[in-house]
């Protein structure tokens, strides 16, 4: 999700004690690689589709076992009163970096990552669009994930970060974007070995085909952000057919679904259009990006709309 700028800390803080004693318990085989093996990066699934071991952020969204074992840790992510999606524990090994990147899918469009440190140096620093910070342990931080980004462990010893993703609630973001009070006035969430928390997490469940006015605004968005990497007439004249192909799929798509509705009726005649504008968009988007990222037009398009265009 885009923010206003690249981090913001939000006023609460942990019992780091408790939290280091919770995932200290957690069994070596709670610990599974990065999904796309980075070396150094691994992480155990704390809410999962299904509470199962998977990585999919698709699907009814559930406790795993391992956060079953882990009273306090439920506390905390209760305790912020939002829908969890997926939700693990990174872990990052001493020496170890994430490399730089933008995260460009379709499931962040509306949604910010929670990063709460349980381990961790200062020796550890998050970098986001030139600036950098050192997250320290019990605190709760959220940042730009569509600028690009990337972490830097340079201690001696792992670090391990509790991350959840959220679309938040109007008193979320009024907390973690508004004006901050000094910190002595923060609130603490203490363990409460007596609490029963209420964890609130995604039903997942997606119309068959998208909405009109979501792919409208998917697009609007994307068109928003468009910049040409060399400023010639010809990149020009291609960019302003490559976003009249847009436009002339989202008036196609609207009628498609008010003809068949969104419940899974003509998903063909959906398919075909959206192979249609994917097949055209691929030469009209040379040298296009994303302003605020440099990431590739049509890799954006394809992995935050085409893609997502029609549920299988």
């Amino acid at each position: 999700m885009r923010l206003s700028r690249p981090f913001f800390q939000i006023p609460v803080l942990f019992d780091v004690a408790r939290l280091q004693a919770e995932v200290a318990a957690l069994p070596g085989e709670a610990w599974v690689a990065h999904p796309d093996r980075l070396p150094g990066n691994s992480a155990a699934r704390l809410i999962s589709a299904g509470g199962g071991e998977t990585d999919a952020v698709h699907g009814q969204m559930l406790a795993t076992r391992w956060l079953q074992s882990m009273p306090y840790l439920q506390q905390v992510l209760a305790g912020f009163g939002v829908v969890w999606s997926r939700s693990r524990l990174m872990r990052l090994a001493a020496g170890a970096d994430v490399p730089e990147h933008a995260d460009i899918n379709y499931h962040w469009h509306t949604r910010v990552r929670v990063h709460i440190p349980v381990f961790t140096q200062p020796a550890v620093r998050f970098h986001c669009d030139g600036e950098a910070v050192h997250m320290a342990a019990g605190e709760a931080w959220i940042f730009d994930n569509w600028r690009r980004h990337h972490v830097e462990n340079r201690a001696s010893a792992e670090r391990i970060h509790l991350v959840a993703d959220t679309t938040g609630t109007a008193a979320f973001w009024r907390l973690a974007c508004g004006p901050t009070p000094p910190r002595a006035q923060w609130r603490t969430l203490a363990w409460d070995p007596g609490a029963s928390p209420e964890l609130l997490t995604e039903d997942g469940q997606r119309s068959p085909v998208m909405p009109a006015a979501e792919a409208q605004w998917l697009i609007d968005d994307l068109c928003a952000e468009l910049a040409i990497t060399d400023d010639t007439a010809a990149a020009r004249a291609r960019a302003a057919r490559f976003g009249k192909l847009l436009e002339s799929f989202l008036f196609d798509w609207r009628q498609l679904c008010a003809l068949h509705g969104v419940g899974g009726r003509g998903l063909e005649d959906f398919r075909r259009l959206a192979g249609a504008v994917r097949e055209a968009a691929g030469p009209l988007a040379e040298g296009l990006v994303m302003r605020t990222n440099d990431a590739s037009a049509l890799l954006v398009l394809e992995k935050r709309v085409l893609q997502h265009l029609v549920v299988d």
